[in-house]
């Protein structure tokens, strides 16, 4: 594998994706991104002078772009992160994330078929597609159990719905075309360059300007976190050793509340930034968003197992690192919270 074509490249994860191919593994990366407002080019910023980095500004719905940049570029594999990704937004605008999520993924399916058909036999051979999914396809745990990758599909939001039934589109593509796809199945990410409507970097920045803290419900829903930088290694691990038509979940195994989380960052930030005040007096309990699942877990033993993955970080090693990052790095964040998130609630419905 030497050329990899990565859709979403721009946003939180396909940014890190993007970087540990060409920072750590001397690949050639091609960027699909339609820059919506999630994205961010300075995320890409330590590698865009390389000359194995190409930005292509492309929207994954539009095949006739994505067919060029398949004829252009002739990648030797594909990994699929562009979609709508926050829940919140789902909620009061589904249309988009039914667009992007799943048209956008059956466009790309179709492009990979047809730009297969046009390679040698040992090239079509070798051709990978990675299509990276969530746990929240899964729906919501009880106290006790995790998810496996044969945990059957129950998904609570518009935006779960979208990757879940994209999910099942890889599936089927695989099983009637014979397309080399893998999905992967993640848990909550965190860490640097995190677009600061999503909860950890939006505790932190709201506690860095003294504004309230909003925890929905009570605070108990429980998530998995996953530093983004073992999110990244382990993409790249699934890309190149998964078994086609195969699914591989991937998690931190760090189950938290949100609470527990929210006060983790007020500490650290008590610490790195402190105030005449405990940063914990700044947070406030919410109305629940709709349709709030409970309880994410991931069972990452066949990803560590067939895989060889393990995460290098714990919660407590990265949610410090992060937190770091933010005070550091106010000219990634600023333009973001100035001219495009201020940090309103959103999700609600009317």
């Amino acid at each position: 594998m030497t050329r990899v074509l990565v859709t979403g490249g721009a946003g939180f994860i396909g940014s890190a994706v993007c970087r540990h191919l060409v920072q750590d593994l001397g690949h050639e990366v091609v960027n699909v991104d339609a820059l919506t407002y999630a994205a961010n080019r300075s995320s890409l910023a330590p590698i865009e002078n390389s000359g194995r980095y190409h930005f292509e500004q492309v929207d994954v719905r539009d095949r006739a772009a994505v067919d060029g940049v398949f004829a252009r570029y002739q990648p030797d594999a594909v990994m699929h992160l562009a979609a709508e990704s926050h829940v919140d937004r789902s909620i009061s605008g589904a249309q988009v994330f039914l667009e992007t999520n799943i048209l956008g993924t059956a466009v790309m399916l179709e492009a990979l078929r047809a730009y297969r058909d046009s390679l040698s036999a040992e090239r079509a051979d070798a051709l990978r597609f990675l299509h990276i999914s969530t746990d929240e396809v899964y729906g919501s745990l009880g106290p006790t159990g995790l998810f496996t990758e044969e945990t059957p599909y129950d998904p609570s939001s518009p935006y779960s719905a979208s990757k879940a039934a994209s999910d099942h589109i890889v599936t089927a593509w695989v099983r009637t075309y014979g397309l080399p796809c893998v999905i992967s199945n993640c848990s909550n990410n965190y860490g640097p360059y995190h677009f600061p409507e999503k909860l950890i970097p939006l505790v932190i920045l709201n506690a860095l300007h003294g504004k309230t803290l909003p925890v929905y419900g009570d605070g108990s829903n429980i998530r998995d976190w996953l530093y983004v930088d073992d999110h990244a290694r382990a993409l790249v691990m699934i890309l190149e050793k998964g078994r086609a038509g195969k699914k591989y979940n991937i998690g931190g195994r760090n189950e938290r509340t949100n609470l527990q989380v929210v006060e983790r960052i007020c500490d650290l930030m008590d610490a790195m930034a402190p105030k005449d005040r405990s940063h914990r007096d700044l947070i406030s309990f919410v109305t629940d968003r709709p349709g709030h699942d409970h309880r994410y877990a991931i069972d990452a033993t066949k990803t560590e197992n067939e895989i060889g993955w393990k995460a290098r970080y714990d919660f407590d090693s990265g949610i410090e690192k992060t937190v770091r990052w933010y005070l550091e790095n106010r000219d990634w964040w600023e333009p973001i919270r100035n001219k495009v998130y201020a940090g309103e609630r959103l999700g609600t419905l009317k």
